[in-house]
């Protein structure tokens, strides 16, 4: 998609970042689409050159003079190699590396194993380590030193599939994930999820989708409910970084490419295909989280205005009385505060020709079909 044809599309919209790395990339592409954007990193990157476990792996691997590599991800890849330079390791690993098969996880560390002047002796089309598994299982590893560069957590089916197949393996933990220091944006980020702020919630990796999962649940389950019954949307880069979703029911949407930039494209497609659609009064309704489009023209709207047209437009053309839109309102309060808002909505709508007040009973949205 062309910025020409993004600029704006998803204006109305907040989509919430998870990521730590990219963050403030991802954070343009939907700034630049016209999103309202909120960063809460649910875990943090322990700086590679500072990591001792890092350092005892990679003398291990030098040590080992392995049969075979497996590279899972191009950055780690890349960046251990950056700190075996730093450690005074980085020739040994390199000729160590050299002398091994290196099986990728796909086309980005295939990427980097041929950036460090190495060949890949193969890739898995589906960036799969189950795929890598099948075939090593297949050819038989018995006997075999192999090394298993992690991607931010422990592959532990992987490693022991391999070791209970006779394998030797050793465990490169690059760029291992924590918690981040200060745990209140993501809090935060739940209970907006849970006031229904929120409309689209980004993942890029696993453990960044679990962290947020045990931290959510603690601080504000209801955003977890929110996630379940999809009323916030879901995104991921790809099925490894969805599973910790699915597996606790989560609908998921995800990219068919396995890319940050396909997963922007997914946001971007995915929201306005889900916003409500109405003809009232002569003009084309959209409600999105924060505004309205009325024959595509923005109009922002405050948290009670957005509840009142929100809740008449759940009910298309019937009346909803004060005592229904009182519920709906963000703080409750009474039937003067349902005038206000109405009255407040009329006026960001610039117009009250799509209210229509009904004496006594509520209010309801004019709708050119009336509901039958």
């Amino acid at each position: 998609m062309g910025e020409s044809m993004t600029e704006g599309v998803l204006t109305g919209f907040t989509v919430a970042v998870t990521a730590e790395r990219r963050r403030d990339e991802m954070a343009a592409l939907l700034t630049r689409r016209g999103a309202r954007v909120v960063t809460a990193s649910a875990i943090s990157i322990v700086p590679l050159a500072d990591d001792e476990a890092l350092h005892a792996a990679t003398a291990a691997c030098i040590g080992l003079e392995p049969d075979l590599v497996v590279a899972t991800t191009g950055f780690g890849f890349r960046g251990w190699l950056e700190a075996a330079e730093g450690w005074g390791l980085g020739d040994q690993l390199r000729e160590v590396l050299g002398r091994a098969r290196l099986v990728a996880r796909g086309p980005k560390p295939c990427g980097a194993i041929r950036a460090a002047g190495l060949s890949e002796d193969w890739a898995a089309a589906t960036e799969s380590t189950d795929e890598i598994l099948e075939r090593l299982l297949a050819a038989g590893v018995a006997g075999q030193r192999i090394v298993v560069q992690e991607h931010g957590e422990p592959q532990t089916a992987f490693v022991t599939a391999l070791r209970g197949a006779g394998a030797a393996v050793v465990e490169v933990p690059v760029y291992r994930w924590v918690y981040p220091q200060d745990l209140s944006p993501v809090r935060r980020l739940a209970e907006q999820i849970t006031a229904g702020q929120i409309d689209a919630v980004t993942f890029t990796s696993a453990p960044a989708a679990k962290a947020f999962l045990t931290v959510a649940s603690e601080a504000s389950p209801g955003a977890l409910d929110r996630l379940l019954t999809g009323s916030t949307l879901a995104a991921c880069v790809g099925p490894v970084t969805a599973a910790p979703l699915t597996e606790r029911g989560i609908p998921v949407v995800m990219p068919a490419r396995f890319r940050l930039g396909a997963l922007i494209k997914t946001v971007t497609d995915e929201l306005p295909r889900r916003s409500v659609k109405l003809r009232v009064a002569g003009s084309t309704l959209e409600l999105r989280g924060h505004a309205v489009l009325i024959d595509g023209a923005p109009y922002a709207l405050a948290p009670a205005a957005m509840a009142i047209l929100t809740s008449l437009a759940a009910r298309p053309g019937a009346v909803v009385s004060k005592e229904q839109l009182i519920e709906a309102l963000p703080r409750g309060n009474d039937g003067h505060a349902v005038d206000v808002a109405v009255a407040r909505l009329r006026t960001a709508l610039g117009s009250g020709r799509h209210i229509e007040t009904v004496i006594k009973r509520g209010y309801r949205l004019r709708l050119d079909e009336p509901a039958a």
